[in-house]
């Protein structure tokens, strides 16, 4: 039986309808203007048809369709299109020699530029009934379901990616003329081909990607916004295998949205960044929320000349010029990642420059192959995730036990950063590395958020966001912030949880692990000393949990509140993350102690140098995957 929402709950719906079209890429192109607090742009996202439809066309498309019509229900009123006008996209070219980066952390500095309406568009629906699922009579038209909210969209159209210099190679026939079934085929066979480059072509693949992202449109489609969605079909098509799986969307953000904030720094200069929303990047552009849709991402960001874009990124972007006054950053991702996991921050940041002692510590630790690390055969196997480029089958990224780093701040912290986080940051990556081995990703820079960050930290891919407060803990607060941090590198990014409600496998990690990797940080304590300080967390965790437990709802006390339905998909893909909406929960720690106390009873039941190498092994099967409980 389909699941069906009820928006005035407290759980969170996850609306995407990823068994019929699953996201692969996206490429955003994108402006800030902190005048009007929007963030305005492009986003062009690239398809394969889902798994569900593909395992039913295997059967044939008569009998794959006559399905469709048995589970289906449409929602009773059409969506509605008003046509936008006056909206260009002038994109500079990109060149393929452009892509001079390399998974040894060679920088990337491409960009490309484009300037679009503000018309907007007022269009929507209410989401309120059978807001999970849509499905498909079989005189309907197939309808594609994004997750979004407070988004203005303007306009989608789909790519002609056949108009693509070269891009035959990607085609069984270099024939691109035909009639215009053909062509729809074409187009999506290009986008198959193009996605499922193997891994030692990523910079062809990135190249290409960029190509058909400023390629022409071939023709609007319809779309409605609804509370929850954004929903786009094409007239005449009735399936997922024939929807255009290269769409382009024009869009900008609302002051208001949720997925982002716009703040001052502490120096009183203007910013805006993600911080990790209950709704996640939904407010920040359409995409795939749940977590089975992972994908890989572009993103060229122009904003003033004086403020510095970070985000989840491989490379260490440098801006480019534009024009006077207009600087341009550019990013990507070649891990398949969940889109909640995209993170920007854009502000007057400086750069914590490396002191004397930070390098020369740097270099000691990068070169020193830790005894623990001595028997890693396991990283012969084959990785178990799909293709991507992975640091797991790289040797030198294997033997890198400090990856490159970066830290910003404001001005007027720089000072603290200096004497204290500087100094912290590679101890603590090394001793994530004696501990787990090889580092999931490439890089890393450190921001310290604005005030107004209501969490100690947040781990995102290449970047991790830590409150002020953590600096004024001294060394102590600092370091173990910071490792629970790094830990999320392995437990709740590289391996994530296939059903966000149990949250407990990122973060019940990530508390256990930060007391190792800080015990192997202190360089400088006996194994007593460590022994005690780790009894005495362990006290205040657990005076922490008893509070939590005597003074909050049961039913947000559960590890696993889906209990046996947990990881269940309705037939569409689309899901609910339970309580996801709950105010009181953004507080609780409940899923932190209980996972920890969890880990640290196993953890004493085996033995903790057999309960790490355990870990170990884990991570090297399961890096790159979702997992669950069991």
């Amino acid at each position: 039986m389909e699941a069906q929402l009820e928006p005035t709950k407290d759980d969170l719906p996850l609306m995407a309808n990823t068994s019929y079209m699953l996201v692969k890429h996206y490429i955003l192109d994108l402006d800030v203007d902190f005048k009007s607090k929007v963030i305005e742009g492009v986003i062009v996202l690239f398809f394969e048809t889902g798994s569900r439809y593909r395992k039913r066309s295997s059967t044939g498309k008569e009998g794959c369709q006559s399905q469709f019509d048995e589970a289906c229900k449409m929602r009773a009123s059409e969506p509605c299109h008003i046509p936008v006008t006056n909206v260009s996209a002038c994109s500079s070219k990109m060149e393929y020699n452009d892509f001079a980066v390399c998974g040894k952390g060679e920088e990337d500095t491409s960009d490309k530029n484009g300037n679009h309406s503000n018309e907007e568009q007022a269009s929507g629906i209410s989401s309120s009934k059978d807001c999970c699922d849509v499905e498909y009579h079989g005189n309907k038209d197939f309808l594609l379901v994004l997750d979004c909210c407070d988004l203005s969209v303007l306009k989608v159209e789909e790519v002609d990616v056949a108009a693509v210099s070269g891009i035959e190679k990607f085609t069984r026939s270099a024939k691109l003329t035909g009639n215009s079934k053909e062509l729809e085929n074409l187009r999506n066979q290009i986008v198959h081909e193009l996605v499922a480059l193997p891994a030692d072509r990523w910079k062809e693949q990135l190249y290409y990607f960029t190509c058909c992202s400023q390629a022409p449109g071939c023709g609007e489609l319809l779309f409605t916004t609804g509370t929850w969605s954004l929903e786009v079909r094409k007239s005449g098509i009735q399936t997922p295998e024939d929807f255009p799986h290269a769409i382009r969307i024009w869009y900008k953000t609302k002051p208001e949205g949720r997925s982002v904030t716009w703040t001052t720094d502490q120096s009183g200069r203007p910013c805006v960044y993600t911080l990790g929303s209950p709704i996640n990047n939904r407010a920040l552009f359409p995409c795939q929320e749940p977590p089975v849709a992972l994908s890989t991402w572009q993103a060229s960001v122009r904003t003033a000349a004086g403020f510095v874009v970070l985000m989840s990124g491989e490379n260490s972007a440098e801006p480019v010029q534009l024009q006077e006054g207009i600087l341009s950053w550019y990013y990507y991702v070649t891990m398949p990642m969940p889109a909640s996991t995209f993170t920007i921050a854009v502000g007057c940041w400086q750069e914590v420059k490396q002191q004397s002692f930070t390098a020369a510590m740097q270099s000691n630790i990068e070169f020193s192959l830790p005894s623990s690390q001595a028997n890693f055969r396991w990283h012969e196997e084959i990785c178990g995730h799909v293709e991507y480029p992975c640091r797991f089958q790289n040797p030198a990224a294997r033997l890198q036990a400090v990856i490159p780093y970066r830290v910003f701040a404001p001005w007027c912290l720089m000072e603290c950063c200096e004497e204290c986080l500087l100094q912290l940051i590679p101890r603590c990556l090394s001793a994530a590395y004696t501990t787990l081995g090889t580092h999931p990703f490439s890089r890393l820079d450190v921001l310290i958020v604005p005030s107004n960050f209501s969490s100690l930290g947040m781990a995102s891919p290449h970047i991790i966001f830590l409150s002020q407060s953590v600096l004024l803990g001294g060394s102590h607060l600092c370091g173990t912030r910071l490792c629970h941090e790094i830990a999320h590198a392995w437990f709740g990014l590289a391996i994530g949880a296939h059903d966000w409600t149990e949250e407990w496998i990122s973060e019940g990690f990530a508390t256990f692990l930060e007391d190792t990797f800080w015990a192997r940080a202190q360089q400088q304590l006996s194994h007593d000393e460590v022994k005690g300080q780790q009894e005495l967390k362990a006290l205040l965790r657990w005076r922490r949990l008893r509070d939590e437990v005597q003074n909050s709802e049961e039913e947000l006390q559960v590890l696993r509140p889906k209990k046996e339905s947990t990881g269940e998909l309705s037939e569409s893909g689309a899901s609910v993350v339970k309580h996801g909406l709950k105010a009181e929960k953004i507080f609780m720690q409940v899923h932190y102690l209980k996972g920890y106390f969890l880990l640290r009873s196993l953890a004493r039941a085996i033995g903790e140098a057999s309960y790490l190498a355990s870990l170990r092994k884990f991570v090297h099967k399961f890096h790159g995957q979702l997992v669950l409980s069991q």
